[in-house]
C-alpha cells in the first residue's frame, strides 16, 4: 500500500493512498465468507457456497464493493500510521477506483480530508524568566488562620439584639409566586453572610429580632418554578453569636498536637508562608505558560473549536433558568477552546521531547483527585472512566502537568522586589507537580476531551 500526504491547511492534509490488488485480496476473502453466510444455495450448507456460485448469484461487483467497504477503515488507519499524523476530526473519503470484477488487476485508490494536530517548533523554554507578585505571610494571616481554628471549636449562644453579620440565625420560610404558596420550612439554621441561602436573604434578614418577619423577592435557583421570580417571607427566631474559645496553651493542646500557643502559632506562621508559596507558584505555571503560548505558533483547527462550542451549549455550558447562549459568550468559549488546544499541542510536544512518562500511582492520585471534585467514589470514578474509554484521555492530561511542572522547574521566577522565588517546594523533584500545582495545571481539559473525542470519531472514516 502507497500513501502520500498533501498539505491543505497546517492543521489538515489529503491523503493519497493505492491499495494494490493483492493487498486487497485479504478483504475479498472475507467477503465472499460473509456473503456465504447470507444467501442459500440448494445442496450447499449455509457457509459452505463456492466463490464462483457467489459471484453467479451476488456478482463480483458486489463482492468487491463489500470487500472494499469492510477493508476501508484499516488501510486509513494504516495511512494514518505510515504518515505519523494524529487525526482530530472525522474523515472525509472519496473512493476514485476500484478494481475491475472481470479483471485481475487493478488496485483501491481513494483520498482522504482530514484535521489533524499541527506540527511544531518548541524554543528553549530552560530557563524562561516570570516575575511573580512579591508576597509574605503576615501578622494579619496568622490571626485570620487561629480565629479560623477557633471558629472550628467556637460554641453558639443566643442573645437578645437584632441580627448583624455572620450571626447565626434560626428561621422559618415561605416562598409564593403569583400568590400561590410554592414551598415552605421551618427550623432552618443558616449564617448571615454565607450566601448560601435565596438571593436577598442577608439583606432582609439584618436588622431583624428574634419574633420579627420580613418579605423580600428573589429568583428562584432550582426546583419546578426555577428562574421564576419569589415573593419570600423570613421569621427570625433565634439570634445566635459564635464565641470562640480563647487563643491559650490549653486551647492549643485542645485543637492540635502543640503544647502551647506559641507553638500553634509558629505552625500556623509556616503554613501561611507555604500557602504564600503556592499562590507564588500558581501565579508563575500561569505565567510560564502564557509565555510558551506566546513563542510557540500553534494553529487551531477550526472544526474542532466548532465541535466544542457547540458541544458546550448543547451539553448545557449555562446556568440553569439563564440564557447564555449569546455572541460574548460564544466568544469567550470559542477563544478558551483554542488556548485550551494550544496548550495541549504545547506540553504533549514538551513531554515527548522530555520523555516524560505516567506512573500508576500517579494516574490513580490524579483520579482520586478528580473523584473528590465530582463528590464521587474513586472506584466507582475509575470505573466510569474505563467504561467511559476516557483512561487514555486521563494520562494525557496527568503527562501534560508533569511535562508543566518540568518546564517550571527549569524556570527563572523572581518577584517584584526582585528576589529570587524557589519553588523547590512547589514543584517536586522529577517534574511531579504538588497536588495545588496540578489544579487546572494546563487548563487543558477541554482540548483534551476535543482531542480524545475527534480521535474516537476519526476512527472510521465518514
Amino acid at each position: 500500500m502507497k500513501s502520500a500526504v498533501e498539505n491543505i491547511t497546517p492543521t489538515r492534509v489529503k491523503l493519497n493512498v493505492e491499495v494494490p490488488l493483492a493487498e486487497l485480496q485479504p478483504s475479498i476473502d472475507e467477503a465472499y465468507k460473509s456473503i456465504a453466510q447470507q444467501i442459500q444455495v440448494p445442496g450447499f450448507r449455509k457457509g459452505k457456497v463456492p466463490n464462483r456460485l457467489i459471484d453467479q448469484r451476488v456478482g463480483r461487483g458486489y463482492v468487491l464493493e463489500t470487500a472494499v467497504n469492510d477493508g476501508l477503515n484499516g488501510f486509513y488507519q494504516e495511512a494514518i500510521r505510515q504518515s505519523e499524523l494524529v487525526p482530530l476530526s472525522r474523515p472525509e473519503v472519496e473512493i476514485t477506483e476500484v478494481p475491475q470484477p472481470d479483471k485481475a488487476e487493478g488496485q483501491l485508490v481513494f483520498q482522504v480530508e482530514v484535521d489533524i494536530r499541527p506540527q511544531i517548533e518548541l524554543p528553549d523554554y530552560a530557563g524562561l524568566e516570570v516575575q511573580v507578585d512579591a508576597v509574605s505571610a503576615s501578622d494579619e494571616d496568622i490571626q485570620t488562620a487561629l480565629d479560623e481554628l477557633r471558629g472550628r471549636f467556637g460554641t453558639l449562644k443566643v442573645v437578645e439584639r437584632p441580627v448583624a453579620d455572620n450571626d447565626f440565625i434560626t428561621l422559618d420560610l415561605a416562598a409564593s409566586v403569583d400568590g400561590e404558596e410554592v414551598d415552605a420550612a421551618t427550623g432552618l439554621s443558616y449564617q448571615v453572610g454565607s450566601g448560601t441561602m435565596l438571593e436577598g436573604m442577608d439583606e432582609a434578614v439584618v436588622g431583624l429580632s428574634a419574633g420579627e418577619d420580613a418579605v423580600f423577592e428573589t429568583k428562584l435557583a432550582g426546583g419546578e418554578h426555577a428562574g421564576q421570580t419569589a415573593e419570600v417571607k423570613v421569621a427570625v427566631t433565634a439570634v445566635k453569636e459564635r464565641e470562640l474559645p480563647e487563643a491559650n496553651d490549653e486551647f492549643a493542646q485542645l485543637a492540635s498536637e502543640f503544647d502551647t500557643i506559641e507553638e500553634l502559632k509558629a505552625d500556623l506562621s509556616e503554613k501561611a508562608a507555604e500557602g504564600k508559596l503556592v499562590e507564588q507558584g500558581v501565579q508563575a505555571r500561569d505565567l510560564v505558560m502564557d509565555k510558551l503560548v506566546e513563542l510557540v505558533e500553534v494553529p487551531v483547527p477550526a472544526s474542532v473549536v466548532d465541535e466544542q462550542v457547540e458541544q458546550h451549549f448543547a451539553q448545557g455550558g449555562h446556568n440553569e433558568g439563564e440564557d447564555h447562549d449569546t455572541e460574548e459568550h460564544r466568544a469567550e468559549v470559542r477563544t478558551n477552546t483554542e488556548r485550551a488546544f494550544q496548550n495541549e499541542v504545547i506540553l504533549d510536544k514538551i513531554a515527548e521531547k522530555e520523555e516524560i512518562g505516567v506512573e500508576q500511582s500517579e494516574l490513580i492520585d490524579y483520579i482520586v483527585q478528580s473523584a473528590s471534585q465530582y463528590g464521587m467514589d474513586p472506584n466507582q470514578f475509575a470505573q466510569m472512566l474505563d467504561g467511559a474509554g476516557q483512561v487514555p484521555m486521563m494520562v494525557g492530561e496527568v503527562r501534560r502537568r508533569k511535562a508543566l511542572a518540568k518546564v517550571l522547574e527549569l524556570a527563572k521566577v523572581t518577584d517584584s522586589d526582585g528576589k529570587e522565588v524557589d519553588l523547590t517546594d512547589f514543584v517536586r523533584p522529577a517534574g511531579e507537580a504538588s497536588a495545588e500545582s496540578v489544579s487546572s495545571a494546563s487548563s487543558a481539559s477541554s482540548a483534551s476531551s476535543a482531542s480524545s473525542a475527534s480521535s474516537a470519531s476519526a476512527a472510521t472514516p465518514a
